[in-house]
């Protein structure tokens, strides 16, 4: 799953929830609720690192975009749900620059069991995340 739409799906629970603390832990929870969903992915490190770099530096545009377009009031709770969401692959970028997981090796056996990917998938991650995006969007001008 793209790191981008986790954040989108995050700002859409953390709207939704009535504090930052709630949001950010049901940001978590909709994690591998997004995993468990049919998604895009590689198993080759190299491909995957591609994809990543940008994925990453896009879900970090969007995360910084939607927290500067939130209204002052909801501001934490939205961030904290984007947070949330993004926080069961912190994984990632942690082994990539140390060399290993910050979580315990259950966790992350458990986190990689659930993934259903394949390369195939990356338009309908796409598609996706542009529906995010819309929804989001509407959901800032409300």
């Amino acid at each position: 799953m793209l790191i981008t739409n986790h954040v989108l799906a995050g700002a859409l629970v953390g709207a939704a929830c009535p504090g930052p603390v709630t949001a950010f832990l049901a940001g978590v929870v909709s994690h591998p609720a997004m995993d468990a969903v049919p998604h895009f992915g590689m198993l080759d490190d190299t491909e995957f690192l591609e994809v990543a770099v940008v994925d990453g530096l896009l879900g970090l545009a969007t995360l910084t975009a939607i927290t500067v377009r939130t209204p002052t009031a909801r501001r934490a709770a939205v961030l904290a749900g984007m947070l949330g969401a993004c926080f069961l692959d912190a994984d990632k970028p942690s082994r990539q620059f140390f060399g290993r997981s910050p979580f315990p090796a259950a966790l992350d056996a458990w986190h990689g069991r659930i993934q259903r990917e394949s390369r195939r998938r990356l338009p309908q991650e796409v598609l996706v995340a542009l529906a995010g995006a819309l929804v989001v969007r509407r959901m800032l001008t409300r």
